[in-house]
């Protein structure tokens, strides 16, 4: 099916695409969705939300996001399946290829597919998500209060997740494959002095129990020099090894950092005129459902305001 030319294309249908959705829609410019390879974005495996303003019992991860969708829907949005394998941003309108060859211009585009959580690649480990396994302790460690908790990685995102979730947990045991950290000293320090956190080195993970009751109880461990294998009760089991922006097809394109994430270039825009950013795939310091809605926003309204410029 081929498209005549379209005002706005959003990629991604997490918070900062549904609500850019929302925004552009609103303004009659019958934005265009491509709900990526995780639609939803990582809402659709959060289980409960309980820090996003407007819900005071909380509300259901996929519950948010499908009301979000919805909302733009009402105001003219269209949602497709499929993403974008390659995009021509050297031109206006914008030449985009998705997975199948079809291709879609476009004069301005919001990119807002997101970052995905790293994982450690363990047997149970996606079957668990949601269910003591997450990548968000500022997501779900007030789910584990009084719990026994365990953190993976050893950079200064796992040392901030550690110090976080020791408010929440009895204890914390944080587990690192080495003896050496990447993580900051300062960050490294701040850990090591919580009476709470508990370093287990030179182990990595083999498997996170049983999934049969359900949930996470137990984790199975390693010890690299020794080759000790022994069981470790925990309740929640935190994987803080990095995330991977989603901006593959947009190299030597879009300014890019060293780990792939979006550079910004003041508000929501990037290096390309007439192409803006929005949520995890420049934010790597918040990364919550609220500031990417905000993100979504930001982008929408930029969007808006340059087509005007042009006179559409």
């Amino acid at each position: 099916m081929s498209h005549s030319l379209l005002n706005v294309v959003v990629l991604g249908s997490g918070c900062a695409g549904n609500t850019a959705a929302i925004y552009t829609a609103r303004a009659n410019l019958q934005p265009l969705v491509f709900e990526g390879h995780e639609p939803g974005g990582q809402l659709s495996i959060t289980t409960e939300v309980e820090n996003f303003p407007g819900f005071p019992e909380g509300i259901q991860g996929p519950a948010l996001i499908e009301n979000m969708k919805q909302q733009a829907q009402r105001f003219g949005a269209t949602y497709r399946h499929g993403r974008v394998v390659h995009a021509d941003l050297s031109r206006r309108p914008f030449a985009l290829e998705l997975e199948g060859g079809e291709k879609v211009h476009t004069r301005t585009l919001i990119v807002a597919t997101g970052a995905s959580a790293r994982w450690l690649g363990l047997p149970n480990e996606q079957k668990l998500i949601g269910r003591g396994v997450s990548s968000c302790a500022t997501c779900d460690g007030f789910f584990f209060r009084g719990k026994k908790i365990m953190v993976i990685g050893g950079g200064d995102s796992a040392m901030e997740e550690a110090n976080f979730l020791s408010r929440f947990g009895s204890e914390v045991a944080l587990v690192h494959r080495s003896e050496a950290f990447r993580a900051s000293k300062i960050m490294l320090e701040r850990a090591q002095a919580n009476p709470k956190i508990v370093f287990i080195t030179n182990t990595i993970v083999e498997d996170i129990s049983d999934p049969e009751k359900g949930h996470v109880n137990s984790v199975r461990l390693r010890n690299v020099k020794t080759h000790q294998v022994y069981d470790r009760e925990v309740d929640g089991f935190f994987v803080a090894i990095g995330h991977i922006p989603n901006t593959k097809p947009f190299g030597g394109q879009l300014d890019l950092d060293a780990d792939g994430y979006i550079i910004s270039h003041g508000g929501a825009r990037t290096n390309v005129s007439g192409v803006f950013h929005a949520g995890d795939v420049q934010d790597r310091i918040y990364r919550q459902a609220i500031t990417a809605a905000g993100a979504g926003c930001m982008a929408a309204i930029e969007a808006e305001r340059f087509l005007e410029a042009e006179g559409h």
